[in-house]
């Protein structure tokens, strides 16, 4: 699909359905199935485009005396006024279809003013994008200097209001899996190949290569680092963690419970997301490495001391022949603490 009349187009991404996007977008499941006839809605792939009705497409170009920005987490038309040395009403003239107050990762909005210059950083230091829970005191850390050495390469960056999606500037080489200015860490999931990353990520193989020019393309390995061309689009989360599509039930809480982490870990990775409105269908970034992924309509779940499958199926309003159903090669039997299986989701 290459247009979509009085919409906008979207890219499938894990743990979508018509209902989810419908309720994400303030549409109904009758109106995207009418703008997509051809699409199976039982069978979405990830990577598919297909039409959301009523939503205002991004602007292919904007006006003179503006330029194109695509928007991060954390962004609001406030801070970007900051950013950029404009102001709000300014923005908000030069987007008059635009939601302020519904701004959407990856969305191309239009900035009042000439390009910024893209942050060139001085021999002996690397360019460096800023991510969701970042801090000088982490990333001195982190890379093996100081917030002192930090700040006096960056001497216009308040520390205390680091800017999602900015560049810094970090002192020493940089090590593997820090990605260049104009890229993305991606974390290599089952099934990956160079050729499905740049479709899915609208690039080329070629490209993708010349990024990660020590990597093997035919022995990609589960769980390492590779370095995409572009902006992060959306549900991709930094090195370290993973993408998890929000389902009915869901809290911080219950979220940490199950990975294994903190509800502090997951809000430092989700600085923009409301803990107690959590929107079923978006996607937040969980620290740890990923689990294994499940099939559409069931979520991973870790296996607590006392589980069965008949208790599981009571709380998670289920059965167990659903259970099983999804998890073919699970021993009912000789469930471990610890044990990652997927559970059948209600919507």
């Amino acid at each position: 699909m290459s247009t979509c009349p009085g919409g906008t187009l979207y890219t499938i991404r894990a743990g979508d359905t018509f209902f989810l996007l419908a309720q994400r977008f303030g549409t109904t499941v009758a109106a995207i199935q009418a703008a997509n006839p051809g699409v199976n809605p039982n069978n979405l792939q990830i990577g598919q485009v297909i039409c959301i009705p009523g939503v205002t497409p991004p602007p292919t170009t904007c006006p003179a005396g503006t330029f194109a920005y695509t928007v991060k987490a954390g962004d609001t038309f406030f801070l970007l006024a900051q950013r950029f040395g404009t102001t709000v009403a300014a923005i908000q003239a030069a987007n008059p279809g635009v939601n302020p107050n519904n701004l959407q990762i990856g969305q191309v909005i239009c900035i009042p003013g000439a390009v910024p210059p893209p942050t060139v950083c001085p021999t002996g230091s690397f360019a460096y994008i800023v991510q969701p829970g970042d801090t000088f005191f982490l990333l001195a850390q982190r890379f093996g200097t100081t917030v002192a050495a930090i700040q006096a390469l960056n001497p216009t960056v308040n520390p205390n209001n680091l800017q999602v999606g900015s560049t810094l500037c970090i002192p020493g080489a940089a090590p593997p899996g820090v990605c260049p200015t104009g890229s993305f860490a991606y974390i290599v999931q089952p099934g990956d190949t160079f050729f499905l990353l740049a479709q899915r990520f609208n690039t080329t193989v070629a490209a993708i290569q010349a990024l990660n020019p020590t990597v093997n393309p035919n022995n990609l390995v589960v769980g390492s680092t590779l370095c995409i061309p572009g902006a992060v689009p959306p549900g991709v989360c930094p090195a370290g963690s993973f993408a998890y599509t929000v389902q009915p039930g869901d809290t911080l809480f219950l979220l940490a419970q199950r990975f294994g982490t903190t509800v502090a870990a997951i809000q430092a990775l989700n600085p923009t997301v409301d803990p107690n409105n959590l929107v079923v269908g978006s996607t937040l970034c969980i620290p740890g490495a990923a689990p294994p992924t499940c099939p559409a309509g069931s979520a991973p779940y870790t296996i607590q001391a006392g589980d069965t499958l008949a208790n599981l199926a009571t709380r998670f309003q289920t059965t167990v022949a659903a259970i099983l159903a999804v998890n073919p090669g699970i021993d009912p039997n000789n469930l471990r603490i610890g044990q990652v299986i997927c559970i059948p989701v209600t919507g």
